[in-house]
């Protein structure tokens, strides 16, 4: 499986409808307290969004819906992984990110057998606090090392001139939040990370 090496997350179908129609092809859906109702209905309207716009669409945490609603892929947290069926989830078609911050999460994903990894934070983040010390290039090259084939995300930090680094080091995909979130001008931004990208393609 190939990951497109630009990797959007957003909170809401709202930045979907104004960010993926400038070329984006990969985003992540991630909305951590919403009620059933509104959450369904973001999931469906990004779900549309990005088949419109031939763009994959990744949902964090909420595998239950994600499979309901159709979407073809979630993202688990490893607190998240202790609590997901799985087999469910591999039974529905719904193909599955994970993420990783040590060695020991690293074991516990890769026995989920998972069609990509996140590694983070490489850089420091102000996106959430993190006990983790910033994992820094080596230990892209590391993890790429123990999980290859299975494609690497490379997240936390990230900004256009940090992503030539990043990919050489070995990372298939580079995650962005707040680069472009809160950024000035999130469409230009988000211009500059397609054309950055566009190499690795």
């Amino acid at each position: 499986m190939k990951l497109d090496p630009f990797y959007l997350i957003v909170d809401s179908a709202a930045w979907i409808e104004r960010l993926v129609p400038l070329g984006v092809r990969l985003v992540q859906l991630r909305i951590k307290t919403m009620d059933e109702v509104g959450l369904r209905a973001e999931i469906r309207k990004a779900r549309a969004l990005c088949t419109h716009h031939q763009c994959q669409l990744i949902v964090n945490d909420h595998w239950r819906q994600a499979m309901e609603e159709g979407c073809d892929f979630v993202h688990l947290g490893q607190e998240d992984l202790q609590t997901a069926d799985l087999s469910q989830i591999r039974a529905a078609g719904v193909r599955l990110g994970l993420s990783t911050h040590d060695h020991a999460e690293l074991e516990t994903a890769m026995a989920a057998e998972p069609d990509y990894l996140a590694l983070g934070p490489i850089y420091p983040t102000i996106l959430k606090k993190m006990k983790w010390a910033p994992q820094g290039l080596e230990r892209i090259a590391e993890w790429k090392r123990l999980v290859a084939p299975i494609p690497l995300v490379a997240i936390g930090g990230l900004n256009p001139d940090r992503l030539d680094g990043v990919f050489e080091a070995g990372a298939d995909s580079a995650a962005v939040v707040t680069d472009i979130t809160l950024h000035a001008d999130p469409e230009g931004r988000t211009r500059e990370w397609i054309e950055k990208t566009r190499p690795w393609r």
